[in-house]
Parts: C-alpha cells; structure tokens; sequence
C-alpha cells in the first residue's frame, strides 16, 4: 500500500504502536509525521515526532537503544501503525524492556495460563548469579568451574535425555529436558549467548526453510 493512503489527524501525526517483532508485546506508543515515517522506512530504523519538543528524533540516538524494522503495517481505517521491531535494548527511558510495565490488572489470569515461570527470567537470574557468584549456589559452582565442567555437564544431560525416551517415559524426558534446558542457557550465559540470538537464528531458518518450499512446489 502507499503512504499516501494513511490518514494523519489534523496535526499532522499518526499514531505508532511498537511491538517487539519475537515477543509480541508491546513496547511504546508513538507518533510519526510524514517525514519521521519516511526515515523510518528508508533507514529501517524507528524515528517519531515528539509531541512535546516538536522535534523528529531517532530511537536510540542517545542510548544506543535501536529499534530495527522489520514491518510496518496500518489498521482497517489507515489511521493507526503497528511496527514490528528487533529491539538492541530496553525501549523505556526508565531502562524497562517496554514502556508498558505497570501492571492494572491480569496477573492472575497470566499466572493461570503461563504460569510463574518464563524462560527470560531464568536466564536473567543465572546472568545475575554469574556476576555476584553467591556461596551455596549450584550456579556459582558451575560458573566458577568453568566452560569445561558445564559441558560436561550438557553432555550429561543429553544422555539423560536420550535414556528417557528410550524407556518411552514422558515424565522422566519432561524433567531431563527441563534439566538440560537449565544447563543450556547456564552455557549460554558463560559464553554471552542470548536468548535473543537463538531467536534470530532460528528465524532466519525458518525464512530459509519457507524459500526453499516454494521453491520446489514451483
């Protein structure tokens, strides 16, 4: 579609809805004028008009904080945006993730259906453990032991998992998965992998994987 179906309201904005392109959430609300789109879209990189400056102004000009496009796509009556971003850190100025972060209500309702747990969180713990190493932790042992000992110990585990499912025993492959998946990202922390990385990389198979489909259903 072309720009010049979009509506902008009699200020000459449009409102922008951030979202992280792997994660689905919601990062900030913005407005874009014609131009701030246009550097968006040229660059590839998020720029808005500030309401209060009366200014454009780039994302992460001063923190370093770029959010890279990857989509832009309008609502049913072309007067809204949501762009779809890989983000190079924190979208808040506050140093949050986005800048939705204070939470009304749902918690009880996620906790139901997610539960407690997520996987960034983990990984954000043993991040932190490595850094101040507390006495007692397992972690701390592993991190203090070395590259070496963690890979003992995911080879270990590969195998527990292996056994699991040769006994053709779920609940022991859910727990051994679980205890790899654990020593996994301990290794990933070690050697400065993020989930983030994973993430693109398995996307970019997947756009690989999707080309090479077409290509041999034509």
């Amino acid at each position: 579609m072309s720009i010049e179906k979009l509506k902008f309201d009699e200020k000459g904005l449009i409102p922008a809805v951030v979202q992280d392109f792997y994660t689905r959430e919601v990062l900030t609300v913005a407005y874009m004028n014609r131009e701030s789109l246009n550097i968006t879209i040229k660059e590839g990189r998020t720029c808005f008009f500030s309401r209060s400056r009366q200014e454009l102004w780039r994302k992460g000009e001063t923190s370093g904080n770029v959010q890279h496009v990857v989509r832009i796509t309008a609502d049913c009556d072309y007067d809204a945006l949501v762009v779809e971003v890989i983000k190079d850190g924190p979208a808040c100025h506050t140093g949050a993730e986005s800048c939705f972060h204070n939470l009304l209500v749902g918690e009880e309702v996620k906790k139901k259906i997610h539960g407690d747990f997520e996987l960034q969180d983990l990984y954000d713990l043993l991040v932190e453990r490595k850094m101040e190493l507390p006495e007692g932790s397992y972690t701390s042992y592993l991190f203090a032991k070395g590259k070496e000992k963690i890979l003992k110990k995911v080879g270990e585990e590969c195998t527990e998992v292996i056994i699991g499912a040769m006994k053709d025993s779920k609940r022991e492959v859910i727990f051994e998965i679980a205890d790899l998946t654990y020593h996994i990202l301990v290794l990933m922390v070690e050697m400065g992998v993020t989930l983030r990385d994973i993430n693109f990389e398995l996307d970019s198979r997947h756009v690989i994987d999707t080309k090479v489909k077409q290509e041999t259903l034509q």
